[in-house]
């Protein structure tokens, strides 16, 4: 299976109110719960305010579209990479998954992820 390296630098951050994003962004990720509005949008684009903010972020894409009947992507992604001592933020759309990783991990998470079935790409 083939995973997209997505250069751009992102940042994962939570803001008080929806009005204080620009959904132009692009990409662009927001989750909205009764607890919290978290967002991941490149670090160049990130809102002067927001209530935490966590830098050094890079993406995987899985390539292709997964059909919902496939089991086991993510937890094969984040086996072979908890292994490896590295922690993701993971993303679904109704198209694929995201994998985000630290940028300082990534070397050794494409290292990891080309060992165990996986082929890295980069953008």
């Amino acid at each position: 299976m083939k995973l997209l390296l997505l250069k751009e630098p992102l940042t994962v951050f939570q803001v008080g109110a929806l009005k204080d994003i620009d959904l132009a962004i692009s990409p662009l990720n927001i989750s909205v719960t009764a607890d919290e509005i978290s967002v991941v949008a490149p670090t160049s684009q990130v809102p002067a305010e927001t209530l935490n903010r966590e830098d050094g972020w890079q993406m995987f894409k899985i390539e292709g579209v997964l059909d919902f009947s496939l089991i086991g992507i993510l937890s094969k992604i984040s086996g072979i990479l908890a292994k490896e001592e590295i922690s993701i933020f993971a993303l679904s759309t109704f198209n694929t998954d995201y994998i985000l990783v630290k940028s300082d991990k990534v070397n050794k998470a494409v290292q990891a992820l080309n060992g165990n079935d996986f082929v890295v790409i980069h953008d």
